[in-house]
């Protein structure tokens, strides 16, 4: 059975990033139709995952793949915000702030009290409390 599905499925598009999150889209909409009860929501739903299965089924890779590309492009921002937050929640040794002149990252130990925080990008002084 699983070299029928490998077959089946060769040469199609398959799974990436622009599918993973239409699936989580989807799963949220799902579980606000559980409180809204909405048929739109229901609809969207289903239109949805209908587009998933098309572009996984798809046989045309080119035009998926530049798909993925323009969503990767157009997310980069708020991904690499993101990556940024997950790091800081991770990171409990170290405090992270932004310098009020270049908004650059800067990470300084924890507990050290009010410190003067120098930015490596622009010179820029600050005082913070870690």
């Amino acid at each position: 059975m699983k070299k029928k599905l490998q077959a089946f499925m060769m040469g199609r598009y398959g799974n990436d990033q622009l599918n993973q999150f239409l699936s989580y889209f989807a799963l949220a909409l799902v579980i606000a139709n559980v409180f809204l009860r909405n048929f739109y929501v229901n609809i969207a739903f289903w239109a949805i995952w209908g587009y998933m299965i098309f572009r996984m089924m798809s046989r045309n890779i080119y035009k998926r793949y530049n798909e993925n590309v323009w969503f990767m492009n157009k997310t980069q921002p708020l991904r690499k915000r993101f990556n940024l937050f997950v790091k800081k929640l991770k990171d409990k040794n170290n405090r992270y702030f932004r310098c009020p002149n270049c908004k650059q990252t800067v990470r300084v130990p924890k507990g050290r009290g009010k410190i003067t925080i120098h930015c490596p990008k622009c010179g820029t002084s600050f005082d913070k409390k870690s």
